[in-house]
């Protein structure tokens, strides 16, 4: 720590004595050097954005100012900027990751912070999410715990969406509808995802929608051309239909 504060305070000595025979502004910044891992922010646009800051002398060069023209970047999460002593200041930018799309033209970061791209075709392959207006962050939490859900049976979500009135609505990647309603929705859920090994890969892949706004069961409307399944056939006799009633009675909504 000795050699630390001796070293700080030849540095703060020189360039006092520099100051004093040269001037302020005798002293012109010669490197503005930044460092970060970017994949959306490009180096042009922090050039931009700092061109009209860093043509003053070093010590007057305004930190703050730096600071909040790179922070104002889309793509920009943090930003640390220093001198460095003689001609040279440094910005460390940490850039934003985006997580999910919110609504048609924006995109929701892992702290649900709103980022709104020029292209948003360039992450056509995020999941997209909608919620009420400023209500992103807790949408998103939610969102979350549905696909800690989904994941354990091995099901993707596309899109997740919920309404001014709290009701939810998820789309899987194979097309799949899940309606959720308002209340219990979770348990709503993991009571469907019980019954699908019952129901067979097969006969899941039919399913167009799936209603789960019922206390005791679900509905199901079945992709156009499939056909009426006979679930008599389907289980045997000690494990027909009436077993699967019991654990979700079916309602068809085609």
């Amino acid at each position: 720590m000795t050699v630390i504060k001796i070293a700080m305070a030849v540095t703060a000595l020189i360039a006092l004595v520099w100051i004093a025979v040269f001037g302020l502004k005798d002293i012109p910044i010669k490197y503005v050097r930044t460092e970060g891992v970017f994949q959306y922010l490009s180096k042009d646009e922090i050039k931009t954005a700092l061109q009209p800051l860093v043509t003053t002398g070093f010590f007057d060069a305004d930190m703050q100012a730096i600071h909040q023209a790179v922070s104002e970047l889309t793509w920009v999460d943090a930003v640390a900027v220093k001198r460095v002593w003689p001609d040279a200041i440094d910005i460390k930018i940490r850039e934003k990751k985006p997580y999910v799309r919110w609504g048609q033209q924006s995109l929701v970061s892992a702290r649900g912070e709103i980022i709104t791209p020029k292209n948003i075709d360039l992450f056509k392959t995020l999941p997209i999410l909608q919620g009420p207006k400023q209500q992103q962050l807790k949408t998103l939490e939610i969102m979350k715990g549905v696909n800690t859900a989904l994941a354990d049976q091995s099901l993707k979500m596309a899109e997740f969406t919920i309404n001014d009135r709290w009701a939810w609505k998820i789309k899987l990647t194979t097309g799949l509808e899940i309606l959720l309603g308002r209340n219990e929705q979770l348990k709503k859920l993991q009571r469907f995802l019980k019954t699908l090994d019952v129901l067979g890969q097969e006969q899941v892949e039919k399913i167009a929608i799936v209603d789960l706004r019922y206390p005791n069961g679900y509905a199901v409307s079945w992709k156009p051309g499939t056909e009426e399944i006979d679930w008599s056939h389907r289980f045997p006799a000690e494990h027909d239909a009436s077993v699967l009633r019991k654990i979700v009675p079916f309602r068809n909504i085609q």
